[in-house]
């Protein structure tokens, strides 16, 4: 009896051959506009964050952002055209410190010198609290301040009899520096106290920014136009002999403070000298070195 046939394995290739299946016939895609026109709003609608045709001709909405109110910068110099800036202190605290101003001479400058002008103003004795940072140097600050403004209303005494333009600059910058130095007459007795207070590391650069301004305001008020490099060198100079003659005026028991109106002066001639040796080797070094450039263009040197 014959054994029944085994069939034989299929080929790999035949048996891909018979599960690939069959390609059904394609018929050719003709792009008209109309079909360019929906595939391209279904995609657009299925991108996420993509642009359609009206999003081109209109552009998104942004929120409005606002822009912070910039308070514009005090002016740091004088000007004949614009009014000054206005002052560092509000009414209510110009009210406060003009108050407990008058309390300096027999307090200092002290909380209670402040809670005593509180009280003369009509305010409560805790108004002293409002002021940024330290009251008492607020207090200070006003002294120098108010001296420093009302230079302005003696420019014509001070200028009487002193020769016009810039021949009698020297010798105004003089009385007005002495002008301001008299206004510390009612207070001398506490501007130690006051000194050792400006001179604390938080107080420094309000106490430096107030004596620059206070030399600015007597050269501009002499009537000093200068503006080359002395212009910066006259202020700075102005400032160390302003500080050294206010210190020397706290212990000078001189009738009328004779000694430090001396004092002044000899600073103020010292630095003219000084001045004047400067800008004489100055033109001394500027006349040789064009003599030396000459000498070298003469012997064919291209300078």
């Amino acid at each position: 009896m014959s054994s029944p046939a085994i069939p034989r394995p299929a080929s790999v290739a035949a048996m891909r051959r018979i599960l690939r299946p069959a390609r059904l016939p394609q018929r050719p895609v003709t792009a008209t506009p109309e079909s360019c026109r929906s595939v391209c709003s279904g995609a657009a609608a299925t991108r996420p964050g993509a642009l359609n045709a009206s999003s081109l001709r209109s552009p998104p909405s942004r929120a409005r952002i606002p822009r912070p109110h910039l308070q514009p910068a005090a002016r740091s110099y004088h000007s004949h055209d614009h009014p000054p800036p206005p002052g560092p202190f509000t009414p209510a605290e110009s009210a406060l410190l003009s108050a407990a101003y008058k309390r300096v001479p027999e307090h200092g400058f002290t909380q209670e010198a402040l809670a005593l002008g509180a009280r003369d103003a009509g305010l409560l004795e805790i108004s002293p609290a409002v002021f940024p940072g330290d009251g008492v140097f607020a207090l200070i600050r006003w002294h120098l301040y108010t001296q420093r403004t009302a230079l302005a209303d003696t420019v014509d005494e001070v200028a009487a009899g002193t020769p016009a333009g810039p021949a009698g600059v020297a010798e105004r910058v003089e009385r007005l520096t002495w002008e301001r130095l008299r206004a510390n007459e009612a207070i001398v007795g506490r501007w130690q106290e006051a000194l050792a207070i400006m001179a604390q590391p938080s107080h420094i650069p309000a106490s430096l920014g107030e004596l620059a301004q206070l030399a600015d305001d007597i050269l501009y008020l002499a009537g000093d136009v200068s503006v080359d490099p002395s212009w910066y060198t006259k202020r700075a100079s102005l400032s160390a002999i302003y500080a050294a003659a206010e210190l020397f005026q706290t212990t000078d028991t001189s009738p009328g403070f004779r000694e430090t109106r001396a004092f002044l002066q000899r600073r103020l001639a010292e630095a003219a000298q000084a001045g004047a040796a400067v800008r004489s080797v100055g033109q001394w070094a500027g006349f040789t070195a064009g003599a030396v450039v000459n000498v070298l263009r003469s012997k064919g040197l291209r300078i």
